[in-house]
């Protein structure tokens, strides 16, 4: 199921927004011109994970609870708490709107 998330343009590099796509919210994230989509869950503790801080050279973002890091790329964790991986989606570009594949 294809999510519209926003026009490409209102997602500029370095940005993110968030979506709800049925039970679960997934963050959108625009690291370097690529667009990541990334499940919206802490794999240590259920908490919220796209609001937290992220870098946009590593494409990197850190679960605001308790500080894990994962991969935008893989959703696979880099740090510890976490060491399960969240879940990642396909993220498509059509007619200039983002939309994410969940």
């Amino acid at each position: 199921m294809l999510v519209e998330v926003c026009p490409l343009d209102e997602l500029p590099m370095g940005s993110m927004k968030l979506v709800s796509a049925g039970s679960i919210t997934v963050g959108v994230f625009n690291c370097g011109g690529s667009i990541y989509a990334i499940e919206d869950r802490c794999s240590h503790d259920d908490g919220p994970l796209a609001e937290g801080d992220w870098d946009t050279d590593s494409c990197v973002v850190v679960c605001p609870r308790h500080g894990a890091n994962f991969d935008l790329t893989t959703g696979r964790p880099l740090t510890l708490p976490a060491f399960e991986p969240v879940e990642t989606f396909p993220v498509v570009v059509e007619d200039g709107v983002v939309k994410v594949d969940v």
